[in-house]
């Protein structure tokens, strides 16, 4: 669970890029986060694992062991462990291309084991095959050997959702994990992505509509760093034209 109360960013000059910003994401539950360019999806979703310090509010997020904490006021050796069990999966893939494919999901585990272990030992065999079954479960064992440098857009993004399975994490964020693919691959990815959700909270910031309408099971929308809409992901052509302004015909033409 994870609970976003109040929370507000203002630049000195007196512009708010978040304006009191609240709602709560249970196991369950996939959300995805529309808006505008501009508009603060990014910014809210940096504010849930710390890297992105809200002026005011909290950011109240369950751990492990089930203790609550405010990531907003977590000392950086505390915010660390935190981050250990929120999972990420980036826009750009984020992934090593020299290494491997079974190496890079592995990585997502290193915050979790000791700078002496890492140096000089590594992963043990049991984490290796562990690894194997993340990426069972994105279709991509047959490649776990191959270089990242030699896979496609898509089959990079299903490395790095490997890796975030990998790292059990008790939450999930999602940066635009599609907007760098084709229609056929954004919906492979988001097919991976929902039944994640079962287990943990998925939180995703997307740029399509239509995607979240047919994934997601919740969609809030910001707008001028303001929560404006809050409920099914199933939105009407004026709920749309709200939301997105002049930009909804262009996200209209990418869509087609």
């Amino acid at each position: 669970m994870i609970e976003v109360i109040n929370i507000s960013k203002t630049l000195p000059n007196g512009k708010k890029l978040l304006d009191n910003i609240s709602f709560k994401v249970k196991k369950g539950e996939f959300v995805g986060i529309l808006g505008a360019s501009g508009a603060g999806k990014t910014l809210t979703l940096r504010s849930l694992n710390g890297l992105l310090k809200p002026d005011s509010g909290s950011v109240v997020f369950k751990n492990e062991i089930g203790e609550k904490v405010n990531i907003c006021t977590l000392s950086n050796k505390k915010l660390r462990k935190v981050r250990q069990k929120i999972g990420v999966i980036f826009q750009g893939y984020h992934l090593v291309q020299r290494l491997s494919v079974l190496e890079n999901v592995m990585i997502g585990r290193l915050g979790s084991i000791s700078t002496f272990r890492s140096i000089f030992y590594g992963f043990t065999d049991a984490e290796a095959h562990e690894a194997m079954g993340a990426l069972e479960k994105v279709n991509m064992e047959h490649l776990a050997n191959n270089k990242v440098s030699s896979l496609s857009g898509g089959e990079k993004q299903r490395v790095g959702i490997a890796r975030a399975i990998f790292q059990k994490p008790n939450l999930l964020l999602a940066d635009e994990p599609i907007s760098n693919l084709d229609p056929k691959n954004a919906k492979l990815i988001m097919k991976l992505i929902k039944p994640l959700s079962e287990e943990i909270p998925v939180i995703g910031v997307f740029h399509q509509p239509e995607m979240t309408a047919k994934y997601c099971t919740r969609v809030i929308a910001i707008k001028e760093g303001k929560i404006i809409y809050d409920g099914e992901p199933n939105l009407s052509e004026s709920q749309l034209s709200e939301i997105y302004g002049e930009e909804l015909s262009t996200l209209a033409l990418q869509g087609k």
